[in-house]
């Protein structure tokens, strides 16, 4: 153990890893229906491992900081400035109110219970679920002209306060939102997004969207009814209509290959049909008998990412998509799965489609490559990182967040944390509008995200550790029942706000509550109770806006506090 000891302390990388190690190990274990996660579990391997007197270069917190707020900026970026259009200005407003009430609600319970800086910016770090905070707010009381030994008290301060307080902050805000949120709404959140579906076009007939979407097949029949014996291929799939149903290719005269529109059909043509399951089974008595025609099905099938770049199709619902000149041009594509801001939403024909939003579209490789070109641009697998846009975008936001200037006697800068978030968002703007450069894969995505974080929260968790259990005891029950305040009065604001101020929907709200206080937890909790995902439609956009202000809030508490 001691060589143990010493070999840490001569070599602190080591000791990084292996918090990152135990941290996510911990963090991914459950109790009951509730774990800790990666960040609280690395913090709290870091505070253990601290005990033993290890000093890390704050260097190394800073850069893994930088990498993981550009990537949340990045990851949010399109629909944040979605949202502050027209159409998405109500959800904007909304959470603006919610991460208000956060702050405000943070600053009133510090300055009541007599809390310091610190304090009150790890009161807001772990009781509305922002680990950002920690940096941001660090940066920030480094910049206060106050002693070396007043800062180092201040920091330590924080991580203590995040630890005791974020644990209900996330299993609190689940809890709160899916089971109370109901009743405060006064609704059968189950029976309310049913009738939501319903009205957004979900079932309908010519809707058979969801489901073509869903359970796409390719079969083979043999053509036998006289009836559609002598029809063009385009009469033959306006008789199907509503039904979405495409002739992707024929055998006639003991040839195969792919028909055009004019085509005339003939008695024992084999048609190869790519529908839903359902569709085909329907219609099989109006066709002809099921061949098991390999060689006719075994054509080229593509299923094919697509960032909506087009401007004819921004703004548009599904349905219109489906019906305008694009959308024709597209026949034979079905849409697998809509992603926006990085969250898989519902969708119906009544869904408005985004520029930046991301359709996963599947079909016969000739029809998917073709409406690619014709939705935007088709974003294929690959590993490559675009490091040139990812590096000089740091530096563009470090160099902007380190401008300060003063406001009297305090220094206001959004430091070079906040620069980076800032310079993040209008990247993944730019990706969303130009997809063509500034790819960042979902892998190393995560890695900046996630790893990002959690290197920080372990650095920040071995400097802290030595004051850790000091400060628990100073101040842990006062700070534990300040945290529920802070973790449940916006919640209660937001909602009734969101019922009589912005009448939303009850599933939205709590959607947009969720997305507000950056709670994915919340938000999966919600869903299970509404048995819908239906409350995703509130989160992103809110989502992107909490994001961005709640992190920027650990400059403003320091300030209000300092």
């Amino acid at each position: 153990m001691e060589w143990l000891v010493h070999t840490l302390r001569q070599y602190p990388e080591l000791a990084i890893f292996l918090t990152l190690g135990l941290g996510y190990f911990i963090g991914k274990k459950k109790f009951g229906n509730f774990s800790l996660g990666a960040v609280t579990g690395t913090l709290l391997a870091g505070v253990v491992i601290g005990q033993l007197h290890i000093i890390i270069s704050p260097n190394v917190k800073s850069v893994f900081f930088l990498l993981f707020l550009f990537a949340v900026g990045y990851g949010v970026g399109p629909q944040f400035f979605r949202g502050l259009k027209s159409d998405g200005l109500p959800q904007v407003l909304f959470a603006v109110l919610i991460c208000l009430a956060c702050l405000f609600s943070t600053y009133l319970a510090a300055v009541l219970l007599g809390f310091g800086v610190g304090w009150a910016a790890g009161l807001l770090s772990g009781a509305c679920t922002i680990s950002a905070v920690i940096g941001v707010a660090t940066d920030t009381i480094n910049q206060l002209a106050i002693s070396a030994e007043q800062k180092a008290t201040y920091i330590n301060q924080i991580p203590v306060a995040y630890a005791v307080t974020y644990i209900f902050g996330t299993a609190g805000s689940a809890w709160f939102l899916a089971s109370v949120g109901p009743k405060l709404l006064g609704v059968d959140l189950p029976a309310a997004c049913k009738e939501l579906e319903q009205k957004m076009g979900a079932g309908q007939p010519e809707a058979g969207v969801i489901s073509a979407y869903s359970r796409l097949v390719a079969r083979a029949y043999q053509l036998t009814n006289p009836n559609l014996i002598g029809k063009t291929l385009a009469d033959f799939e306006a008789h199907f209509s509503p039904r979405r149903v495409f002739v992707e290719r024929v055998r006639q005269g003991g040839k195969i290959f792919a028909p055009s529109p004019e085509l005339v059909l003939q008695a024992g043509d084999v048609l190869a049909l790519g529908s839903i399951r359902a569709a085909l089974l329907e219609i099989e008595p109006e066709i002809g008998p099921e061949l098991d025609d390999w060689e006719l099905l075994d054509f080229r099938a593509e299923i094919l990412d697509v960032v909506v770049t087009n401007k004819t199709v921004d703004g548009k619902t599904l349905k219109e998509v489906a019906e305008s000149d694009a959308g024709r041009q597209g026949r034979g594509v079905f849409l697998r799965k809509l992603m926006r801001g990085g969250h898989e939403m519902p969708f119906t024909p009544a869904t408005l489609v985004n520029r930046g939003d991301v359709l996963t579209i599947a079909g016969a490789q000739t029809d998917v490559e073709r409406a690619a070109k014709l939705l935007g641009y088709a974003d294929r697998p690959t590993d490559m990182t675009d490091m040139v846009f990812v590096g000089f975008g740091i530096l563009l936001g470090g160099l902007v967040g380190a401008l300060s200037f003063k406001a009297g006697k305090v220094p206001l800068s959004l430091s070079t944390s906040g620069g980076a978030l800032i310079s993040g968002l209008i990247f993944g703007w730019l990706r969303g509008v130009h997809p063509t450069f500034g790819r960042i894969p979902g892998p190393a995505l995560w890695v900046m995200n996630n790893v990002g974080l959690n290197t920080f929260i372990a650095v920040v968790g071995i400097t802290a550790g030595p004051g850790f259990v000091a400060g628990l005891k100073e101040a842990g029950v006062m700070l534990f029942f300040a945290g529920i305040v802070i973790t449940l009065l916006p919640f209660v604001i937001g909602i009734f706000a969101g019922k009589y101020l912005f009448k939303m929907h009850p599933a939205i709200v709590l959607g947009a509550c969720a997305g507000a206080r950056t709670t994915t937890a919340a938000l999966g909790a919600i869903q299970d109770a509404a048995q819908s995902k239906v409350p995703a439609l509130g989160y992103t956009v809110t989502y992107a806006i909490g994001n961005t202000l709640l992190t920027i809030w650990g400059v403003v508490i320091v300030i209000l506090m300092g």
